[in-house]
């Protein structure tokens, strides 16, 4: 599926590693790494989670785009 994100530039923006992201939004920080490299595509409540925590539209961190 081709979701891409920016999820490391959000994370960076807030100072935090993915560990304590991870731990921010309720998750480990495996999960953290897979959605970064494209390997993992969030559920709806944990996109959510994550642009609440990041302060953005979950589009802003979140896209996709049709092959």
């Amino acid at each position: 599926m081709p979701l891409y994100n920016r999820l490391k530039e959000f994370r960076a923006r807030l100072g935090v590693n993915q560990q304590e992201m991870g731990a921010l939004v309720d998750t480990s920080r495996q999960t953290i790494s897979q959605i970064e490299r494209g390997d993992y595509s969030p559920s709806v409540t944990l996109a959510l989670k994550i642009a609440k925590v990041c302060d953005a539209k979950v589009e802003d961190i979140f896209q996709y785009e049709e092959e």
